[in-house]
């Protein structure tokens, strides 16, 4: 009975978010309240499950998620993006440029929100279209493929960050395994896939074809990289050097370099001083740009709260001992449950992070019983929540109106490409799970 009801409230949130067209945090304190009075809980006790959820998911993901807002923000205002970009230009030539949009794409998209990443990218992917006379899809998709992964896989982006919250993973380890998988499915949905694809050429929109700023406002290209991939560095060296230190001094440094919300405070502070500051951008405007990121991810962390409440709604009612003896014996692996579910939840949705938290809170059994590893979690339902993007994802349409395409054209592009990446995910995840 209790896997019934469990199963009832996915349902009935795919409706109201897909259907009725709620917001998804309205929708999953409906789910919330009705799944625990389902389950047996009285009034009180489903308004403490709720309370506790979003305190224990806010309280460890306020700092990581609203940091890296703030790093993405700087990164995107400060004009470090397009220094990456043309300084990339420069070295891979006319005959490479979809690899060196591709590395720009990976480096800038760490740390920036997808949707952000997306509008600062095309003046990027239109300019070099131009100057180089070639398709915008074809220039563009492979960059686009590796923003759209970051956002799925690697923290501290919010779904990937909460997840490891919510199993008790490893930021840093799950970061090093994202890398590790992340990579070939961009190279796979990007630069190979573009060889296969119907050739689409249309020009895009002049409405959309944004002005370059002059290169000589831009920082540097020391200074851009260093603030964008400094927390990644700062998590991956933390990760790997931890089971190899000791001493008094060395182990109180590595654990504070594996910590994710000291690295994103750091990096912060280095693209406030290197990217804004010293580049001549008034205190106040850089602390505008941190304000006006805050305001962006507002409901990004309510959706993310509104996850942590139905996790601990599903725990409190006992529905979670009822779903991992379920998914138990189904006998086929936590991971392809994990991925499986996450891809459905997306298909139905539209939403890539709705799809992982929601997936989150039904297989977090599987890691509290040991049955999966709980870094390759976060990556499996990471890839499934990315399968299958189609008309009711806001990101089909958004590429679809930036690069002036039809749907069938759309479909052709943009939604094989992000179930290549998600399939590529998989098969990482299951590959990492026998190697480890």
């Amino acid at each position: 009975m209790l896997l019934a009801i469990a199963l009832t409230g996915i349902v009935a949130l795919v409706l109201l978010i897909a259907v009725a067209r709620l917001t998804p945090f309205l929708a999953f304190l409906i789910v919330c309240i009705g799944v625990g009075l389902a389950s047996g809980l009285g009034p009180l006790q489903v308004s403490a499950a709720i309370q506790k959820g979003l305190g224990d998911t806010l309280g460890s993901l306020l700092l990581v998620i609203g940091l890296g807002a703030m790093l993405g923000k700087i990164v995107a205002e400060s004009g470090a993006a397009q220094r990456i970009a043309t300084s990339l230009m420069r070295i891979s030539g006319p005959a490479h440029v979809q690899w060196a949009l591709m590395i720009t794409g990976f480096i800038v998209g760490l740390p920036l929100f997808y949707s952000v990443g997306f509008v600062l990218v095309i003046p990027l992917i239109f300019s070099v279209a131009a100057q180089y006379r070639v398709p915008p899809v074809w220039v563009g998709l492979p960059m686009l493929a590796a923003l759209s992964v970051t956002h799925g896989y690697l923290p501290p982006h919010p779904a990937p960050a909460a997840l490891v919250q919510q199993f008790h993973a490893d930021m840093g380890r799950t970061l090093l395994y994202g890398l590790l998988i992340a990579v070939p499915a961009i190279i796979l949905a990007g630069p190979v896939y573009t060889r296969f694809m119907p050739r689409i050429d249309r020009p895009p929109l002049a409405t959309f074809v944004p002005v370059f700023r002059d290169e000589a406002t831009l920082p540097s290209l020391a200074a851009s990289l260093s603030a964008a991939l400094l927390p990644v560095v700062m998590l991956a060296v933390g990760s790997l050097l931890s089971p190899h230190v000791t001493g008094a001094i060395m182990v109180p440094i590595v654990r504070a370099l594996s910590d994710a919300s000291l690295a994103m405070l750091v990096a912060v502070l280095v693209a406030i001083g290197a990217l804004g500051l010293r580049n001549g951008a008034p205190i106040g405007i850089v602390t505008g740009w941190c304000e006006r990121a805050v305001a962006d991810i507002a409901l990004v962390l309510l959706v993310v709260a509104g996850a942590g409440a139905f996790k601990q709604v599903l725990t409190d009612a006992g529905a979670s001992t009822a779903i991992a003896s379920a998914l138990g014996s189904l006998h086929a692996p936590p991971l392809v449950l994990a991925w499986t579910m996450a891809a459905l939840v997306r298909v139905c949705v539209g939403s890539a992070t709705v799809a992982g938290l929601t997936t989150a809170g039904f297989v977090a059994p599987l890691v509290t019983n040991g049955s999966a590893d709980p870094n390759l979690m976060v990556l499996a339902i990471g890839a499934g929540s990315l399968m299958l993007s189609h008309i009711n994802d806001g990101a089909f349409w958004l590429f679809k109106e930036y690069f002036n395409l039809s749907v069938a054209e759309t479909l052709q592009s943009w939604t094989a490409m992000e179930t290549i990446v998600s399939i590529v995910g998989l098969v990482g995840v299951l590959l990492l799970d026998v190697w480890i």
